[in-house]
């Protein structure tokens, strides 16, 4: 990017822009409503949480499983008429890999508040599962793994799974122990659907999906709407909510299909964190809360290890003892996560949501004491594509 023939670099839009609103609707079940309907929702309560108006909207991100040009009857239903717009679809870490592309905008005076919303009704929903299967499949056929009918995306990450387990001795207590983690932080969060407590013991016995994952090592399934707002830093300190800025975002992708990575343990968020770590001049040791796409427990593993928390094939010795969960050494998916909180399809959202939350130190029994920077990082496909961002308090700039 250059600007009066200078070049910028990713470095200089550390900071320079932060989330001033954020808002969501439909949690769990939005009988009777359309995924349009609480997404116009939850963008109202965005934009009213940063004390903006829908007319102060000049810019829009926002993607859809099921409609490629998702943008547009947003923007109708919105009544805007944006001068950034971006509708870039990556699966679940589109909303995370969002922000980049919206800082560069408005940095560059592009536009001056850019709203970044998702919804999805895939619960209640008249178009079924195998519906939402066909239409996914019709855009990304998949030739090589198609044919043979996996389960997907619960195969694929069963795969993963399995490969960490044989290549580095991890063991299905050690999954357990990522559900168990996101189940106590659900208790604590009245918004979460899935807050019944739960044992060690009981994850473990849950009813085997695609071994080595379990009904418990998955995801929910639900309905949901999410938006958040960002402006540049300067006007963001005279808005309604305390800015959280962001220092670092970078996003990669090394694949499409699992059967084509080269190594089935190691994801491109080595390099989409290694890279937003950079931006913000920042390491995992700075990191307060780390809010993290876990679609199935394997996911967490893997981001531990390839976002730097620590060494490759040793998350399963990280997580133990409850050092993820309320209380532990790192806090990991605080809201409960798309294990026991919220999962409409595509959750990268609900994380910057979370992060945000925390930041502002709004989150009741489950708020970490003294956060001040949160890691966010998304997930899209199986294991395909990766986003991570780094966020934080006026202290961290």
């Amino acid at each position: 990017m250059t600007t009066q023939g200078t070049t910028m670099s990713l470095e200089a839009l550390r900071g320079a822009v932060a989330v001033v609103g954020v808002g969501h609707a439909g949690l769990g079940q939005a009988t009777g409503f359309t995924e349009m309907e609480i997404l116009m929702q939850a963008a109202h309560r965005a934009v009213s949480d940063a004390g903006l108006t829908l007319q102060d909207i000049d810019g829009i991100c926002t993607a859809s499983v099921t409609a490629p040009m998702w943008v547009m009857p947003v923007i109708e239903h919105l009544g805007i008429r944006p001068t950034f717009i971006d509708s870039t679809m990556l699966g679940g870490s589109s909303f995370v890999a969002h922000l980049l592309p919206a800082m560069h905008a408005l940095a560059t005076g592009q536009c001056n508040a850019v709203l970044v919303c998702y919804g999805s009704t895939q619960r209640t929903s008249s178009l079924n599962r195998a519906e939402i299967a066909r239409v996914r499949k019709s855009f990304d056929p998949q030739p090589y793994e198609a044919p043979y009918e996996p389960l997907n995306p619960l195969s694929s990450y069963a795969l993963a799974a399995a490969r960490h387990m044989h290549q580095y001795g991890t063991r299905r207590e050690d999954l357990a122990e990522v559900a168990l983690a996101a189940n106590k932080w659900a208790q604590l969060n009245p918004e979460a659907q899935q807050r019944t407590p739960t044992t060690l013991d009981e994850i473990l016995s849950a009813r085997m999906i695609s071994d080595p994952l379990s009904v418990r090592d998955c995801c929910l399934v639900t309905d949901g709407a999410g938006a958040f707002v960002l402006t540049r830093a300067d006007r963001a300190r005279d808005l309604a909510r305390p800015p959280v800025y962001v220092l670092g975002n970078a996003t990669a992708v090394w694949n499409r299909q699992i059967s084509s990575m080269e190594d089935l343990t190691v994801t491109a968020a080595t390099q989409s964190g290694a890279a937003a770590f950079r931006m913000a001049g920042m390491s995992a040791a700075d990191v307060d809360v780390a809010e993290m796409y876990d679609a199935f427990t394997i996911n967490t593993l893997l981001f531990l290890e390839d976002l730097g928390f620590c060494k490759k094939g040793e998350a399963g010795e990280f997580v133990r003892g409850g050092a993820i969960g309320p209380g532990g050494r790192l806090p990991v998916n605080t809201n409960g996560g798309g294990l026991c909180c919220i999962h409409p399809g595509m959750y990268g959202v609900f994380i910057m949501i979370e992060a945000v939350r925390q930041l502002r130190g709004e989150c009741g029994a489950r708020q970490v004491d003294g956060a001040e920077v949160a890691l966010v990082h998304g997930n899209g496909g199986t294991l395909s594509s990766q986003s991570t961002a780094i966020l934080g308090t006026a202290a961290a700039l």
